[in-house]
């Protein structure tokens, strides 16, 4: 089985506004599956397996072998982070993370704002409802949320004296 995910392309200028905001999406858009286990393969069905290979070795994958099948297969990059807003499930890689829901919350509202910077009263109005509560319960949120999550490159970055935003290079996907 291969697996892939092709990140969506800009809307290029001039385009109505309503279809840049259909066009513009974080994640990935398009996954493609394709069985393997059958013994034997059109050319075109090869063609798409070179094609998917080729777009695995520029970083959207990696490229593994899949039991005694001599052909490649894409799987999911393990450092990214995948939000399933449907069932609100966090996958990295290949493994579900369990989160809370203001965990949950907390990401999805970051991932869907990258490179903004909220303040610990704007999370707290904006995610929990309401800006009551200590401010610094969204420091041990977030911590919480680094700690699960253990990714290599830091997912979070701290603005100090302001407050959190999503790492400009956080490999995050939103499927909706």
């Amino acid at each position: 089985m291969s697996v892939v995910a092709i990140s969506p392309r800009q809307a290029p200028p001039g385009r109505t506004n309503r279809a840049r905001l259909l066009r513009q999406r974080t994640g990935p858009t398009l996954t493609i599956t394709v069985d393997l286990a059958s013994a034997a393969a059109s050319p075109r069905l090869n063609r798409l397996l070179e094609l998917l290979g080729e777009l695995a070795e520029s970083g959207e994958g990696r490229v593994s072998g899949d039991g005694g099948v001599e052909r490649p297969t894409i799987v999911e990059d393990p450092r990214t982070v995948q939000i399933l807003t449907g069932p609100r499930r966090v996958r990295l890689g290949d493994r579900d993370v369990p989160l809370t829901r203001i965990e949950y919350d907390l990401l999805l509202f970051l991932a869907e704002r990258p490179r903004r910077v909220f303040t610990r009263l704007q999370l707290l109005n904006s995610v929990w409802g309401y800006d009551h509560a200590v401010a610094r319960t969204v420091d041990v949120h977030v911590r919480r949320l680094r700690a699960k999550l253990g990714v290599d490159t830091p997912l979070l970055t701290t603005v100090h004296g302001v407050g959190y935003r999503l790492a400009d290079d956080a490999r995050v996907s939103v499927q909706r």
